[in-house]
């Protein structure tokens, strides 16, 4: 990435900031978390109470990107055929034909994800790691950017099927949109005839837009220096007391991903280990396992990685390579 490409992908992310914060107001900092997941590339679990913006946000954000955006409620008895879809066998042309189901879209809102039976869940762990789908042995691609925001309720677990570590491994970031400030607030209830404020926005780039920026992020240069720190905070999570499991290589590769379209979106061409602070908490904290008895002493992923921060000293200088 060059210097000018990178001004160029850092006024475009403002833009994308600047349309979705139109639909979901006083969230700019979640915002700017999403779209870093869509175009690392990765996905994002939401853990927030109803009614916090969420739908909205998934919308507002396929509006502006020009792509299409579905929403899965799901329930307990909700089948994986109802996420991926099904073939069916058509009698006139006495064929077998495959039916999309809603995971075909490029931003697919996932709502309430525990509450779908652990077989339902793991549908949709082939689609989030692979782009794809596979039903009676064929291969479906779902296209391309693809994002899941998935949601799940914090205070309400009756009925509710926990995501398993390995599933959690899959979202890129695990964050919260939360309530609106009161000044935020006061401006939605200003306007509460509005129903849907994302049909007000109109596209800001193209799909294809999307994927070229996607590419551009991953020519973001990382010196071997923040490497080495990335390397020693990974290693210093699974040493730690408190932690019975810590990041694996796969977070590691995607905070990598994400730091390099967090610096882009500054301006930068290059990634420092302020990018690395600032998204080691949504890109990690959600992979730890934490001892259980050091947890009902107390003991949080979130003060944990605060600890390890401030003992693993960030390089000061660029590492000098033959």
């Amino acid at each position: 990435m060059t210097p000018d490409q990178a001004k160029w992908f850092a006024e475009t992310f403002d833009k994308l900031v600047q349309s979705v914060g139109q639909a979901v107001l006083g969230k700019s900092d979640v915002v700017r978390l999403v779209l870093t997941s869509m175009l690392a590339p990765g996905h994002v679990l939401l853990e927030d109470a109803p009614g916090t913006g969420k739908t909205s946000l998934a919308r507002a954000l396929a509006a502006t990107v020009q792509g299409m955006s579905t929403r899965i409620q799901f329930t307990p008895d909700l089948l994986p055929s109802d996420v991926t879809g099904v073939t069916i066998y058509d009698q006139a042309s006495k064929q077998f034909e495959f039916h999309k189901g809603p995971v075909f879209s490029n931003i697919v809102l996932a709502d309430e994800i525990n509450r779908a039976s652990p077989k339902t869940q793991s549908a949709m762990l082939e689609v989030m790691e692979e782009g794809r789908v596979t039903v009676d042995g064929i291969t479906h691609e779902v296209g391309s950017p693809f994002l899941v925001i998935a949601t799940q309720n914090p205070i309400e677990q009756a009925g509710t099927y926990r995501l398993p570590e390995a599933q959690l491994d899959r979202f890129l970031m695990k964050t919260s949109l939360g309530y609106p400030d009161h000044a935020s607030s006061v401006q939605i209830l200003q306007g509460s005839a509005i129903r849907d404020r994302s049909r007000a926005l109109s596209p800001k780039i193209s799909l294809q837009a999307v994927d070229d920026m996607t590419e551009l992020a991953a020519t973001v240069h990382v010196d071997p220096a923040v490497l080495e720190y990335v390397s020693r905070l990974m290693e210093e999570t699974r040493l730690a007391d408190e932690v019975r499991v810590g990041v694996s290589i796969r977070g590691a590769l995607a905070l990598m991903r994400a730091v390099k379209v967090w610096a882009a979106a500054d301006g930068r061409h290059y990634v420092i280990p302020d990018d690395v602070k600032d998204l080691v908490d949504p890109v990690w904290l959600h992979r730890f396992v934490l001892d259980p008895e050091a947890e009902f002493a107390g003991a949080s992923a979130r003060s944990v990685m605060s600890r390890i921060l401030s003992e693993v000293a960030p390089p000061q200088a660029r590492r000098q390579t033959a």
